[in-house]
């Protein structure tokens, strides 16, 4: 098989990547680089299985030879990050709506399947949990930025949903939850990377809000095992999948496991939101996933523990920050 990965430079995309060409697939990245980077996927450009377009989704010239090309598009490019999201809403929401679009009318136009990538917040304030794909989503008001981001990933959904039913494209939707591994940065506002930074760094690990909050956070690689799992299901076309880990965790004590396991000498030090990201912030109290639907139909469930995710996100960072000899 040929996939056309869009944002495949980035943290998923590459790990992707990875997991595809080890499995004997080819695989194109197409990626602006605004958030990806080609130190992913450097490591892939010698094999004759890999190819990378630098370009963006809105390039459709560019798209539309790539997705004739391909077997199957797997669509990961997006706004990423709540730091991101809240500083510029306005970009989040239309790299999300409009690549999505460009997306599905090119592959509707040359008949090839798609796996879509959204995300946990579509859920927004509900607090019906375990969160189930079936389940009604709660969003907040349209003067939060906050929410911007999931209702634009909500909007992509449902695009992808009335392209199934109204013209049957085959269309699988993954929901990702919180996904954390190597390659991942904190620049965006992501957790766990951020935390590791501070805490080899023996600086105070800041927590926002009083970091009761909770997450449930899953390692990259089991995410793209589960959509390589998807994407070769026919029986997932037309269907919506959480994809995530299940052991919840505030981030009060995530902050303190990552203290523990690092043998950081940091303290904790809380922060409001509204410094963080603003006045009005809102957040997700909890974030659970239901993930009975994916795991009965491809077998998958994650494997790695929150202990394997710190390790391997602290053994790369200090990796990265050890001189190369005789330099």
């Amino acid at each position: 098989m040929r996939y056309l990965i869009t944002g495949g430079a980035g943290f998923i995309g590459s790990h992707l990547s990875d997991l595809l060409i080890a499995r004997g697939d080819e695989v194109h990245v197409l990626d602006d680089l605004s958030t990806g980077r080609l130190e992913n996927v450097e490591h892939l450009g010698g094999d004759p299985a890999f190819g990378a377009t630098i370009a963006s989704v809105n390039d459709r010239q560019a798209m539309a030879a790539l997705v004739a090309q391909s077997d199957a598009v797997v669509h990961l490019a997006a706004a990423v990050g709540v730091r991101l999201v809240v500083e510029r809403p306005v970009h989040a929401i239309e790299t999300n709506v409009h690549c999505t679009e460009v997306v599905l009318a090119l592959a509707d136009q040359h008949r090839k399947p798609v796996l879509l990538a959204s995300t946990s917040e579509v859920y927004g304030k509900s607090d019906a949990l375990p969160f189930k794909e079936d389940g009604d989503l709660q969003m907040g008001a349209t003067d939060k930025a906050r929410w911007a981001y999931a209702c634009s990933k909500a909007i992509d959904e449902f695009l992808a949903m009335a392209y199934w039913r109204e013209r049957g494209l085959p269309i699988t939707v993954a929901r990702l939850f919180n996904t954390v591994g190597p390659r991942q940065t904190g620049r965006y506002g992501m957790v766990v990377p951020r935390l590791v930074d501070q805490a080899l760094a023996d600086e105070p690990l800041t927590v926002y809000g009083d970091g009761t909050q909770t997450r449930c956070f899953c390692h990259v690689a089991d995410v793209v095992g589960a959509l390589a799992a998807l994407i070769d299901e026919p029986r997932a076309r037309g269907g919506v999948f959480n994809v995530g880990a299940t052991d919840e965790i505030s981030i009060l004590e995530l902050a303190r496991r990552i203290i523990e396991l690092t043998g950081s000498r940091s303290e904790i030090r809380f922060t409001p939101y509204d410094a963080a990201y603003g006045k009005g912030f809102e957040d997700m109290y909890r974030r659970v996933p239901e993930i009975a639907k994916v795991r009965a139909l491809t077998g998958w469930s994650p494997s790695r523990s929150l202990a394997d995710v710190i390790a391997d996100v602290a053994a790369e960072k200090r990796a990265s920050r050890t001189p190369v000899a005789g330099s």
